[in-house]
């Protein structure tokens, strides 16, 4: 079975550009719960004091998720295609916890992450912090608009520091800055062949 990754940082269109992938190759679509947890509102209001039971309730749940959908193939769909990658958890928590609460959490992400499969091929979404900003903007999540651009540059470095010890699956870093996916057709056909019409080596590769 093939297992394809769609991520980016906050805003870059990840859940967008993953839907429509999975409409084209008759693929199943694993999408990320995150309005279900109940720790994100609070947690941009008051982010030292929900970090930890946030990113806890998001490790389990992205588990709980995975497990389920990706390790149980369908008899009708031979691609899997899904917003995010369980690392992801790891990525977030290296920036909103700290000291004994990270090193703790740390513990537990390893021993579930032994149980998950790896990818067939992991695409990141490059995008500007500033372009982000205005999506997130535009998209209209009460509980975003307190997000800054620190913030984000933040997960975008953590982001970047990851892939230079990521070896085990090929990751693909595709520049969408100039690229409108979602209303210029040539632009999504093109994201297309990138990620579904050719295949790459262990490692990163940028595009």
């Amino acid at each position: 079975m093939q297992y394809i990754v769609i991520e980016g940082n906050i805003g870059a269109g990840k859940t967008t550009l993953a839907g429509m992938l999975a409409s084209d190759c008759n693929a199943r679509l694993v999408l990320e719960q995150f309005a279900d947890n109940p720790f994100l509102p609070k947690f941009y209001s008051e982010p030292d004091r929900y970090s930890f039971p946030l990113e806890l309730a998001f490790l389990a749940e992205r588990y709980r998720q995975l497990n389920t959908n990706v390790y149980q193939p369908e008899l009708f769909n031979s691609v899997t295609i899904a917003d995010y990658y369980f690392v992801k958890s790891l990525i977030f928590a290296r920036i909103t916890l700290h000291g004994d609460e990270f090193a703790l959490y740390r513990q537990l992400f390893d021993i579930i992450m032994q149980r998950l499969p790896l990818p067939s091929l992991y695409v990141y979404l490059h995008s500007p912090v500033e372009r982000l900003l205005r999506n997130i903007a535009t998209r209209g999540r009460d509980y975003e608009q307190n997000i800054t651009a620190n913030y984000l540059a933040d997960i975008q470095q953590s982001y970047l520091s990851y892939f230079k010890t990521a070896d085990k699956f090929p990751i693909v870093v595709i520049d969408t800055s100039k690229l409108d996916f979602v209303h210029n057709k040539t632009d999504y056909e093109y994201l297309k062949r990138l990620i579904v019409g050719q295949s790459y080596p262990n490692g990163v590769t940028y595009l």
